[in-house]
């Protein structure tokens, strides 16, 4: 190789090496940068999507009892569940507009039966505040499974089931909560027990040698229960503090209605129904709990069915 040869092979070298050395520390610098300004979305407007990490709050109390986010664990599963509500946008949008629905009857029940309000969440982590049936066949708000709503003296059967009913299934979920407060001292660990059950609770207190929930190590489910009760907690106390943004009109109204009493049989709902001036349809749609077309009524009770005030006019909320 000759000596020019030589010499611009060392340039071309000494070249490369520099810019590569440039590159890196771009690199280094863009990577600080970004890190230093995670939190600060006008750095990244550029860009289509960006996800960051949710602020947790400095304190945080459940039914009147501290949470103790001074435990890395702690903190960690709260973070775990706030996160996952957080971005899953079009869930927990549908919960706030469903709160508004239902919070108002429900807050009412637990005030009258000296239950914390904030045991409204735990309707929301059952049910997402829908009438659905779990595969265990737990039923309705506050998914009771049949044994559990006779204890609570709801009625069970083929043409009527009171755990579709929101105001008697949440008396019914006041009692248990009470009959365990008053066995645990404790509005968490209550609510624990109301997913867990009181009898396996009551196994790792014994096991573990500790009633406090955020000591125990539980199953899965109850042991992320009370960190997600408190994530949508957060979430539907202060929704535009994450993100979330809904007018009133944006919420679903309480639908004013009135009470029909019925102490003997119905042939017929459909034709039940037509009297009052709405379907069958309408009628099932606030009395979820008539689990037929009939009702025998053989022992003539005295039932209570809520019929819109405007009746069919009802469906359209726009005076609402």
């Amino acid at each position: 190789m000759s000596k020019n040869s030589v010499l611009i092979f060392r340039i071309t070298c000494g070249l490369g090496i520099i810019a590569a050395g440039i590159i890196i520390l771009n690199l280094f610098v863009s990577a600080k940068r970004d890190e230093s300004d995670i939190h600060n979305p006008a750095i990244n407007t550029e860009k289509k999507y960006s996800v960051y990490p949710v602020d947790l709050p400095a304190e945080l109390k459940f039914a009147g009892e501290k949470v103790p986010l001074g435990y890395f664990d702690v903190r960690e599963d709260l973070d775990r569940e706030l996160l996952i509500n957080v971005y899953w946008q079009s869930h927990t949008m549908l919960l706030i507009k469903r709160a508004n629905r239902h919070f108002p009857l429900i807050e009412k029940v637990l005030r009258k039966n000296g239950i914390p309000e904030d045991m409204k969440y735990l309707a929301v982590a059952e049910s997402d505040l829908t009438n659905v049936v779990s595969p265990q066949q737990a039923v309705g708000f506050w998914q009771f499974v049949n044994g559990t709503a006779k204890d609570c003296k709801l009625e069970v059967n083929d043409e009527v089931d009171e755990r579709y009913h929101v105001e008697k299934s949440t008396e019914a979920a006041c009692v248990f909560l009470k009959e365990s407060y008053d066995r645990y001292g404790s509005w968490t660990m209550a609510a624990a027990s109301y997913n867990m059950g009181r009898s396996g609770l009551n196994e790792q207190i014994d096991r573990q040698k500790s009633d406090y929930y955020y000591d125990l190590l539980l199953n899965e489910e109850t042991g992320r229960y009370i960190y997600r009760v408190l994530a949508i907690k957060l979430l539907l106390s202060n929704p535009e503090q994450y993100g979330f943004y809904a007018g009133d009109k944006d919420l679903y109204p309480v639908i004013p209605t009135y009470e029909v009493t019925v102490d003997g049989p119905v042939e017929d709902f459909a034709d039940f129904a037509s009297k009052y001036g709405i379907n069958y349809k309408v009628l099932k749609i606030f009395n979820p709990w008539l689990r037929d077309n009939k009702l025998a009524n053989t022992q003539n009770k005295t039932y209570y069915i809520r019929i819109p005030k405007d009746g069919m006019i009802s469906r359209d909320i726009s005076d609402l």
